[in-house]
C-alpha cells in the first residue's frame, strides 16, 4: 500500500532516489529514541550531478532554493530508508542549513526556505521545525547548500 506521504511526493512529481552512502567514516542516518539524526544532505541529485558554487559568486538565491530543496528531498530519501515508511514521521524538529557563501552574502535563510518550504508541502505540520541558516566559506564537493535534520518517527 503506498503511504500518504508517498502519494503526495507523486502528486509533486517527486521520485525519491536511492540514498546516498556516506563517501567517509559515519552513517546517514542514527536512531536514538524515536529521534532520526540525519547526516548533512548535499545539493545532488538522483544523476549524481550536484549544485555548485557559492551564493553571492555567481549563484543567485532561486538556484540556492532548488539546491536547498535537493536537500530536503534527499533527507525524506535517508529517512525513508532508515524507517521504511515516511507516515512514520511525526515530525521534522530541526534543521541546520549551511549554505556555501561570500562573506558579504546575507541571505541564507531565503536560500534555506528552499528545504524548509518542500518538507511542509510534502509533510504537512508535521513537516514544520526549528531551524538554523548558517554560511560557511566551503562545503564538500564544491556543493551550494547541505541540510542536516533532526526528525521524530513513531
Amino acid at each position: 500500500m503506498t503511504s500518504s506521504v508517498d502519494a503526495k511526493l507523486a502528486e509533486l512529481g517527486i521520485t525519491l532516489p536511492t540514498p546516498t552512502p556516506p563517501l567517509a567514516n559515519y552513517v546517514p542516518v542514527a536512531r536514538t529514541g524515536n529521534l532520526l539524526f540525519v547526516s548533512g544532505q548535499i545539493s545532488i541529485d538522483a544523476a549524481g550531478k550536484i549544485i555548485t558554487g557559492k551564493l553571492g559568486g555567481g549563484v543567485d538565491v532561486e538556484t540556492g532554493r532548488a539546491a536547498a530543496k535537493l536537500c530536503a528531498i534527499n533527507i525524506l530519501a535517508q529517512v525513508k530508508a532508515a524507517i521504511g515508511d515516511l507516515d512514520k514521521v511525526v515530525r521534522v524538529v530541526k534543521l541546520v542549513g549551511f549554505v556555501a557563501s561570500t562573506p558579504d552574502f546575507v541571505d541564507q535563510p531565503k536560500v534555506v526556505n528552499g528545504c524548509s518550504d518542500f518538507l511542509v508541502e510534502a509533510l504537512g505540520d508535521k513537516g514544520r521545525h526549528a531551524r538554523s541558516a548558517v554560511g560557511i566559506s566551503a562545503l564538500p564537493f564544491d556543493a551550494a547548500v547541505e541540510v542536516e535534520a533532526i526528525v521524530e518517527v513513531a
